[in-house]
């Protein structure tokens, strides 16, 4: 399993969604697939992006970046992708631009009946 840290060291298709969670901030994206560890945009997800009325909207300052260290976060999401190999995420929360939690499509192993 190869794990970059640097931003600049991922493919186009990681770099997207990486740039996603940056520019949606708070949302959830839903119905994202992956395959060979890398994230398909085609067809695209649902994006769902929260709106907070109590405050101005903040942007990230890593969208203004060229390059720099990935958050522990998003290498765990990475490394999910490339250990389940072919999924369907159902839904990732995302929180400050960081993927906070995944829920995916996973068949029951090792279930008696």
């Amino acid at each position: 399993m190869t794990r970059a840290t640097r931003f600049s060291q991922l493919s186009a298709a990681r770099q997207a969604l990486v740039r996603l969670l940056q520019s949606m901030n708070f949302g959830t994206i839903e119905c994202l697939e992956a395959r060979g560890g890398e994230p398909i945009f085609n067809p695209p997800p649902t994006i769902l992006v929260e709106v907070k009325l109590d405050s101005e909207p903040e942007q990230r300052p890593e969208l203004d970046l060229a390059d720099f260290v990935l958050r522990d976060e998003i290498t765990r999401l990475f490394a999910q992708l490339e250990l389940l190999d072919e999924i369907s995420i159902d839904r990732i929360d995302v929180r400050h631009g960081i993927p906070w939690r995944m829920v995916i499509d996973c068949p029951l192993r090792g279930v008696r009946r």
